[in-house]
């Protein structure tokens, strides 16, 4: 059964092999990656993690793990930013060899739990207009669609 967590040096490893399966690149959605992070040293992977937990006031990052392995990430933005506008209030991803097992539907429901313990009373979900497998997620999680912007389906979620 999959976990989420907080994002732990512990898990370095296991957390490697996932980035690596993605491919080259800042694309794992849910993982607040920028391009100045540098994962691959032990020193370097842990000042990212401190990183994330210092952003904690405005986004909860979360780790979905299972058996041992990172499976994807999850960010919830929170407060008022240009960030929410732009990408929504949630951001998530799965490595390729966890998708198709119904985790992408178990993430954005545990990310709506962790909303509205946060106070969000509507929660904006933004994916790519082509990404027809997150648009059925977001849908089948509650979300109506506001519309289409800059080449991105935005999906309002009461809560």
């Amino acid at each position: 059964m999959p976990e989420l967590i907080a994002p732990t040096v512990r898990l370095h490893r296991a957390w490697l092999e996932a980035h690596a399966e993605w491919g080259p690149g800042l694309h794992e959605d849910g993982f607040g990656l920028t391009a100045t992070d540098e994962v691959e040293t032990q020193a370097g992977f842990a000042a990212w993690v401190r990183r994330l937990d210092a952003r904690s006031d405005r986004c909860v990052f979360r780790w979905i793990v299972e058996d041992g392995s990172v499976l994807g990430g999850l960010a919830l933005r929170h407060g008022d930013s240009e960030a929410i506008a732009r990408a929504g209030h949630v951001g998530y991803g799965l490595r390729p060899s966890a998708r198709g097992r119904g985790l992408g539907s178990w993430t954005l429901a545990r990310a709506l739990d962790e909303a509205r313990i946060l106070g969000i009373p509507r929660l904006l979900a933004v994916c790519a207009i082509d990404n027809q497998a997150s648009a059925r997620t977001i849908e089948r999680g509650g979300g109506v669609l506001e519309g289409v912007r800059d080449g991105a389906r935005r999906y309002w979620i009461a809560l």
